[in-house]
C-alpha cells in the first residue's frame, strides 16, 4: 500500500433503529425522563460500535441524546461507564450532562443533554486545531490533579501492546498488512520506544484516554465538547492532546511547531511524547485483520490501520528513521 486508508468518520457505525429498541426500554426512559418522547431521529453513524445512538424530542420540548445497547456488547458497558463518570467531571470540563439512565431487560440507555455541534478534523483546520488544543488545555488543568478516585492507569491499560513490535520482531505476531514498506526496518527503535511507556505514561491527570475528533464536538459558540468519557485512565496531563497530534500532521497542521508552545508539552522530554505515539501505533498495528470484536463495526480497522500508518509517519519524521531504502 502506497498510502494511507481513507476512512469516513462520518459513516463508521452500524447501529439499529429506534423501532428494533425494545418496547419495555422504550417505556422506561420515558418514566425516567418525565416525559413522553415524542420522536427520535436516524442513528447517528460515526464510532465504531453497534450501539443505538441518536437525538430525541421529548414531549417537554426538550431534546437529548439517547444512547442504549444490549447486555453482551461492548457498547453495554461503555455507557454505564460513562453515565458513572461524567457526573463526576469537574465543571470547566465541557461533557454533555448525564440526564438519566435506564435499565430493562438486559439493555441499558443513557440520556444526556443535546449538543448541537459538529465533528473536527475532518479534515483539520488551523481554527479547529487551535479550538481543540485550547480545550485540551483547559481539561489538563480541570483533570490534574484528577478528581475522581480509582482510576487505572494509563500505562496499565496500555501494558499488552508494548509487546507488539518484539513481539513481531521475533515471529510471534505477524507483520500487519497495509502499512508502510519501511516498517520492518523501524521495528527494533518502536520496540525499545514502548519500552519507556512505565516511566513516560506516569502521572496524576485524569485523561480521556480515547479522544478521537469523532469524540469531539465544536458548538456554534466555538465550544468544544468532549464525549464518550467510557476510558478514563490516570495519566500525563499531555496524552489526550498528543494523541491527536499524528492524524492532524496528516492533514497539514504543524503539529511539530505547536508541540514547542503549548503549555501542555513545552518542557516534557522527547522521548516521553514518542513513547506514547508509538504504543498507540503499536495497539493499531494489532490484529488487523481479525474479524471486529462482537458489537464493533468492520469499519474499526481502517480506522486501525489510517491511526497506525499517522502514528507511524509522525514518529519518523520525529526519530529521523529511514523511509528510504538504500
Amino acid at each position: 500500500m502506497s498510502r494511507a486508508p481513507d476512512v469516513d468518520y462520518f459513516a463508521t457505525s452500524l447501529r439499529p433503529d429506534w423501532s428494533t429498541l425494545p418496547a419495555a426500554l422504550h417505556e422506561a426512559l420515558a418514566v425516567a425522563l418525565g416525559t413522553q418522547i415524542t420522536s427520535v431521529s436516524a442513528p447517528v453513524r460515526s464510532g465504531f460500535t453497534g450501539g443505538f445512538a441518536a437525538r430525541a424530542q421529548l414531549a417537554d420540548g426538550r431534546r437529548v441524546f439517547i444512547k442504549a445497547a444490549e447486555e453482551g456488547l461492548h457498547a453495554y458497558e461503555a455507557y454505564q461507564r460513562e453515565a458513572e463518570v461524567v457526573p463526576q467531571l469537574p465543571k470547566a470540563v465541557r461533557a454533555p450532562a448525564i440526564i438519566t439512565t435506564a435499565h430493562v431487560d438486559g439493555w441499558f440507555a443513557v440520556a444526556s443533554e443535546w449538543v448541537e455541534g459538529r465533528m473536527p478534523g475532518a479534515p483539520w483546520t488551523v481554527e479547529d486545531f487551535g479550538l481543540v488544543t485550547a480545550a485540551c488545555e483547559q481539561l489538563a488543568d480541570a483533570l490534574r490533579p484528577s478528581p475522581l478516585d480509582g482510576l487505572s492507569k494509563f500505562a496499565d491499560l496500555v501494558a499488552a501492546d508494548v509487546e507488539t513490535p518484539a513481539q513481531i520482531l521475533a515471529g510471534e505476531r505477524e507483520m500487519p498488512n497495509g502499512l508502510q514498506d519501511w516498517l520492518p526496518r523501524v521495528l527494533p527503535e518502536l520496540a525499545e520506544l514502548v519500552k519507556l511507556v512505565p516511566e513516560a505514561l506516569a502521572g496524576d491527570s485524569a485523561a480521556h484516554s480515547d479522544l478521537r475528533p469523532d469524540n469531539i464536538l465544536i458548538d456554534n459558540d466555538g465550544t468544544c465538547w468532549t464525549i464518550d468519557w467510557n476510558w478514563l485512565t490516570l495519566g500525563p496531563h499531555w496524552a489526550d492532546w498528543v494523541g491527536l497530534l499524528p492524524v492532524a500532521q496528516h492533514q497539514g497542521i504543524d503539529t511539530f511547531t505547536a508541540i514547542t508552545r503549548s503549555p501542555l508539552t513545552a518542557d516534557v522530554p522527547k522521548d516521553h511524547l514518542d513513547s506514547l505515539v508509538a504504543v498507540i501505533a503499536a495497539y493499531m498495528m494489532k490484529n488487523t485483520e481479525a474479524p471486529p470484536p462482537p458489537g464493533c463495526t468492520p469499519a474499526l480497522r481502517e480506522h486501525q490501520r489510517l491511526y497506525a500508518w499517522t502514528f507511524l509517519d509522525w514518529l519518523a519524521v520525529r526519530r529521523n528513521w529511514p523511509t528510504v531504502e538504500v
